[in-house]
């Protein structure tokens, strides 16, 4: 075999991922189309298409782009060695808000503002910014090996895609979907700008309820005053009314009598009016009513016919609507001097210690403000009726289903969206105004001259959501809206895509408006199966962020472990259970695992010297049990990848794969073929049987661990025909899941638990490995083991080995019960059993003491309410390995009875 075929000593990840990462994008494997060695043999596969979630062009790879880029890559890369032309959209996302934010700071440094730069140089600066930082996520999904379309990459804020969110627009505002409307929104006060509901992130806080008293101008029969209870007694200075349920008896005489209200701290006057939305059992059942600070306020506000008065200004400190004594107050201040002065006249009733959730921006983690403003709103009601359509019909299926649930309540309750943002970084609104005559329209192209009467045109200054540009990332990333013949060709082969992998938090914000936006403008739906990852957390359970300080750069880990050790290692511990409590140690184990994998392919191919028949060409020929066994586990392993892949079981095919190779292949076979080839008869049929099964694995194994695989397959004797194991064909899954040899698979399945439990008792009393021992094992069919004698005692190390099917247990051994075998091993001479009994129930009762002492601690309501998650969790595994040591040690002492 030629020399240059031969593996280092060492396995050494950074000598090999850079190198084959540039050979795949050189020849052009990861681009549009490419198909595997598969494809000539099936013309008529079906296109496989994906769409990468688009990072922000702001973003840094985290574990979440980690674990889902993985997950992608690993079924693009097997559809494309299944022959199925490929397509793996990639691109990012200009994220409005953050890149606006990370701009400003750097302006910030410079002691200057967007304003002092004007919009359209700020905007240049954008795009400076994005041009100097935004390729480094891209770099870095390099790095990690995924096989997107690199040549191709797309952006939010590119011409072509600006194209398609014009006609976008331009298309709901012609059909009335996309008005302007004055109403409460969301204001973030440090970002300067609206957000629709879902950008809002709720916290649980601890805080108060203020009961304040309210005087009736007039006292009705006894009731001289109101008291309500409000957690924002700030915005009392925007009461326009106090709300009670119709139905509530204690107030149904001032509703009748029109009673009004003296609002405290102002001259205002106020009504006590009827509403059915009052809670009676909340605080007292009067509630005061401030329509421009609360979107429920609004409404009742609306309803009754109510003032609209906006005591805040775009920066959450209050306006001379509120009063002068508390203008130019933050909500802080005002919150204090107000609740302050009331208790002064004697209006504050009494305070409440709660806990209620309190809305965050989900950029900047600013309080949000409900706040009266003009804005543009998409009317969602008849949108979403085909995308709630579309998953009831089974057409866009949920994996997991459960989280169907979550994307159905929300369009199910959906309100209408707030797509304006007072921002100047993002897609501006392409609605165009005559101040001369009042002409008002939307356009795809830029209008400068009013076409009514001649006079200049301005814009509107508002920037569409980030989410509006996103919902067409599947569509508008295939020339949708900016040219109709290649979107005709892109739509034909690669329409709707196959697959989407996103995390659960952007079911609504995201993946419900893509089969909104889909629905109606390309008639189908974006794509056929959503899979939900997990959420990869700590170890303890809490979601991973810089300032938690929990947060794992997974570059950092790609360098410690290798790209092929992080994607296996994550891919492993992805379970039915939606998160991940992220365990490094697995990370360890795949790196292991890779080098385990290195070491069986060198000693294969420092057996290779004078063979050379190609892989792909191999015909495995199994001439002794081992063989056959070796290869129905091949065909077990392949019926195993049939079902999960399709099933997206991307964990459990994980650990099959590392089952096979680890223990199977690694442990078992090559120490079976190392005797066979040194048998000249069976030397050939070996080597034979030894390159297909690693061939066979490697391209099984090649999307989970692209780099080691194709490294080691370029070393097999394969031929020039495939030049890359990424294009090389998927195994013949028909022809593998028909390899059972069942009587084989049997006896050497036997063979191996022998000979484990051999070890394991040479281990287990601290005997050293050429320790000789006598073993006698009972079975129902002694003849099938003694044809596998020589193999067992070279492997185990013994001289000798016994086989009966009726058998009383030899005096001062050992035994072990397994698969209807018991297999006894003498101790006599070599072990005190009686003191060794006695001194591992010795260590069981120790155990068993701590064991209690654990499970009082986790039994303690005072301790579970006041330890710390680690702490808590650290005990609980404490019980958890005492519990299975004691098992292991009440199982030694029973096989020493």
């Amino acid at each position: 075999m030629d020399t240059s075929k031969q593996l280092d000593t060492h396995y050494d990840p950074k000598a090999i991922e850079g190198k084959w990462f540039n050979f795949w994008q050189d020849h052009g494997y990861f681009q549009r189309g490419s198909a595997g060695a598969q494809a000539a043999a099936t013309p008529d596969a079906q296109p496989f298409t994906v769409v990468i979630p688009p990072p922000n062009v702001t973003g840094m790879l985290h574990m979440g782009h980690a674990l889902n880029n993985t997950l992608q890559d690993i079924l693009v890369r097997q559809a494309r060695m299944q022959g199925r032309p490929t397509r793996w959209i990639v691109g990012t996302d200009h994220a409005g808000i953050a890149t606006q934010n990370k701009v400003e700071q750097a302006l910030a440094k410079q002691g200057k503002t967007r304003f002092d730069l004007g919009r359209e140089d700020f905007v240049k600066a954008c795009w400076e910014w994005r041009d100097d930082y935004g390729s480094i996520i891209i770099n870095q999904l390099k790095t990690m090996g995924v096989s997107c379309d690199f040549s191709d990459e797309k952006f939010t804020m590119s011409d072509d895609y600006a194209k398609a969110i014009r006609r976008v627009f331009v298309d709901w505002y012609h059909h009335d979907l996309i008005y302007r409307g004055h109403r409460i929104i969301n204001w973030c006060p440090r970002c300067g700008t609206a957000l629709a509901d879902d950008e809002v992130v709720h916290k649980e806080e601890k805080g108060h309820l203020w009961y304040l008293r309210y005087p009736l101008v007039e006292p009705v029969g006894d009731v001289s005053e109101l008291i309500v209870a409000t957690t924002r007694p700030e915005t009392m200075l925007g009461d326009t009314g106090v709300a009670v349920n119709p139905a509530d008896e204690r107030y149904k005489e001032l509703v009748q009598n029109h009673a009004m209200v003296k609002l405290p701290l102002t001259d205002r006057q106020i009504p006590v009016f009827a509403d059915d939305y009052v809670d009676m059992a909340y605080g007292t059942g009067a509630v005061k009513v401030t329509p421009a600070h609360d979107p429920n306020d609004f409404a009742m506000g609306e309803r009754a016919g109510l003032e609209q008065i906006n005591i805040f200004d775009a920066t959450a400190h209050l306006n001379e609507n509120a009063g002068a004594p508390y203008q130019g107050l933050s909500r802080e201040q005002a919150r204090d001097k107000v609740v302050s002065d009331l208790d002064a006249l004697g209006l504050l009733d009494h305070i409440e210690d709660i806990s209620h959730a309190v809305g965050h921006c989900y950029r900047c983690d600013t309080i949000i403000e409900p706040w009266l403003s003009e804005q543009w709103f998409v009317d969602m009601q008849d949108l979403v009726k085909p995308a709630i359509a579309a998953v009831r019909q089974g057409e866009v299926v949920f994996n997991p289903k459960r989280w169907e649930k979550v994307y159905f309540n929300w369009l199910e309750n959906i309100r209408d969206w707030c797509i304006s943002r007072q921002l100047w970084w993002g897609h501006r609104i392409p609605v165009f105004y005559c101040d001369s005559c009042g002409w008002q329209d939307a356009s795809e192209e830029d209008l400068t001259v009013c076409p009514e009467c001649g006079a200049p045109l301005r814009q509107d200054e508002d920037v569409l959501d980030t989410w509006f540009s996103s919902q067409l990332w599947p569509f508008a990333t295939q020339e949708w809206g900016s040219d109709d013949a290649k979107w005709a060709q892109n739509q034909a082969a690669y329409y709707p895509t196959n697959v989407l992998s996103t995390a659960r938090d952007i079911i609504f914000l995201w993946v419900a408006r893509m089969v909104i936006s889909s629905e109606y403008f390309t008639g189908q739906i974006p794509f056929k199966d959503v899979i939900i990852h997990p959420t990869v957390l700590d170890k303890h359970g809490d979601i991973m962020s810089k300032s938690r300080g929990n947060g794992i750069d997974p570059v950092e880990l790609i360098d410690k472990f290798g790209a092929d050790g992080m994607r296996f290692g994550l891919a492993l511990q992805v379970t039915g259970n939606q998160d991940i409590k992220f365990d490094e140690n697995k990370l360890k184990s795949s790196r292991n695992f890779a080098t385990k994998i290195y070491n069986a392919a060198r000693f294969v191919l420092m057996n290779l010297e004078d063979f050379a028949e190609p892989s792909e060409r191999i015909t495995p020929d199994p001439r002794t049990d081992a063989d056959k066994w070796i290869l129905s586990e091949l065909g077990e392993l392949t019926r195993k990848i049939a079902t999960g892949q399709p099933g997206y079981f991307f964990g459990a095919v994980a650990r099959d794969l590392y089952s096979f190779f680890y223990n199977d292949f690694c442990d078992w076979y090559i120490e079976f073929s190392k005797a066979q080839l040194d048998d000249p008869a069976l030397r050939r049929s070996t080597q034979a049987n030894l390159v297909f099964v690693l061939d066979c694995a490697l391209r099984f194994l090649h999307p989970f661990m692209p780099f080691i695989t194709e490294e080691l397959w370029q070393k097999l004797p394969n031929g020039d025909d495939t030049p890359s194991l990424m294009v090389a064909a998927w195994p013949d899954e028909e022809r593998l899941a028909g390899l059972e040899f069942g009587h084989a698979q049997a006896a050497i399945a036997a063979v191996v638990n022998i000979i484990t439990n051999i070890r394991s008792t040479r281990a287990r009393y601290h005997l050293p490995p050429a320790q000789d021992l006598a073993v006698t094992v009972k079975s129902s069919e002694p003849e099938t083991l003694r044809e596998q004698e020589a193999l067992i005692k070279r492997l185990a190390k013994i001289s000798d080995i016994q086989f009966y099917s009726d058998l009383e247990r030899p005096k001062e051994s050992v035994v072990t019960v397994f698969g209807g075998l018991e297999v006894y091993i003498k101790l006599s001479g070599i072990v005190d059993l009686a003191a060794e009994s006695a001194r591992l129930a010795k260590k069981r009762a120790a155990l068993q003491k701590d064991l209690d002492r654990l499970n009082k601690k986790l039994a303690n309501q005072g301790f579970m309410a006041k330890a710390a998650s680690e702490i808590i969790e650290e005990t609980k595994q404490k019980a958890a390995d005492a519990a299975d040591e004691i098992a292991n040690l009440t199982t030694q002492i029973d096989a020493l009875a």
